[in-house]
């Protein structure tokens, strides 16, 4: 079993946890300094992770992202770039970068952390999860919808 797998491949590890909620088809638990927004996703975690990397694919997915420019098409360790939050345009910077997780600061504020976990024994599922700050608690709903809209995104192209 790999850094990051859930063990059992038919119950997200969060879903008995202490704290955690279910809406629809996203769970949310506290994770010490940080909620976990959660969302099953039927691909392979290395697909979906490609996908969270991919600047092209931001707006499409995160209901507040409208742009994205940056040298690096795929995130990686120290990516800078801006995104176009509300109409206005921040600088942004990843501050952490592994093979299935990444954190970054936006406007020089430290922001979400992304990460993707395996099923151990289901290759073809994962579990999507954005890290929100407790201080940024309201922005948990962006982060559902933000879920749903990935896996629609993923899901619909099995090619990527």
């Amino acid at each position: 079993m790999r850094t990051g797998d859930v063990t059992d491949p038919t119950e997200p590890s969060d879903a008995s946890s202490p704290g955690s909620t279910r809406s629809g088809s996203s769970s949310v638990a506290r994770e010490g300094r940080t909620l976990a927004v959660a969302r099953e996703v039927r691909v392979a975690p290395e697909v979906a992770m490609e996908a969270l990397r991919d600047t092209r694919t931001w707006p499409d997915w995160s209901p507040a992202i409208g742009a994205v420019e940056s040298e690096d098409r795929y995130v990686r360790a120290g990516t800078r770039g801006r995104v176009r939050v509300a109409g206005v345009w921040v600088p942004f910077r990843l501050t952490s970068y592994s093979g299935r997780r990444w954190e970054w600061r936006v406007a020089g504020i430290p922001a979400t952390g992304h990460r993707v976990e395996g099923y151990a024994g289901d290759a073809d599922r994962c579990r999507v999860v954005i890290e929100v700050p407790l201080v940024a608690a309201g922005y948990v709903p962006v982060c559902r919808r933000a879920l749903d809209r990935f896996a629609g995104l993923v899901e619909g192209d099995r090619t990527r």
